[in-house]
């Protein structure tokens, strides 16, 4: 138990099953209600949460010992989250999630080429063929054909 909790795969993998249920969610959650209200709601809540788990956990810290480039980088990660979700619960309000989520996921193509371009990192041919079946396994369900 000890191993799967300090698993990036085990975290990535309740990551994906927690990003579908935001999908489906969220999908339901926008039908009566202005995406960008929804994705202010949505924000509130896990906000709470956060602070809850970090409270829990004994993880606070004191805001002197962050360094100003870890501050940037995350104000910046923050600012395209925040982007991020007005765009994909717009996204859901008028199409269906079984179309968005897919093409919202090119975001791990994106990563790669990236990561790749401007953090160093490398990718074997194989890693490369799975970016590319991502992503046109992504717009093939987002097509509506």
């Amino acid at each position: 138990m000890r191993t799967m909790l300090s698993s990036w795969q085990m975290w990535a993998l309740l990551s994906a099953g927690f990003a579908a249920l935001t999908a489906v969610f969220a999908k339901v959650g926008v039908d009566n209600i202005n995406s960008d209200y929804a994705t202010l709601i949505r924000t509130i809540v896990i906000l709470g949460v956060a602070a809850l788990i970090v409270t829990a956990t004994g993880q606070w810290q004191a805001p002197g010992a962050v360094s100003s480039r870890t501050y940037l980088f995350l104000v910046l990660s923050g600012l395209a989250t925040g982007a991020s979700w007005l765009c994909y619960f717009r996204a859901l309000k008028l199409g269906d999630a079984a179309r968005v989520a897919p093409l919202d996921k090119l975001s791990v193509v994106l990563v790669a080429v990236i990561s790749v371009v401007f953090l160093g990192e490398r990718l074997s041919g194989a890693n490369w063929a799975g970016v590319g079946l991502i992503a046109a396994g992504a717009v093939l369900v987002a097509w509506r054909g």
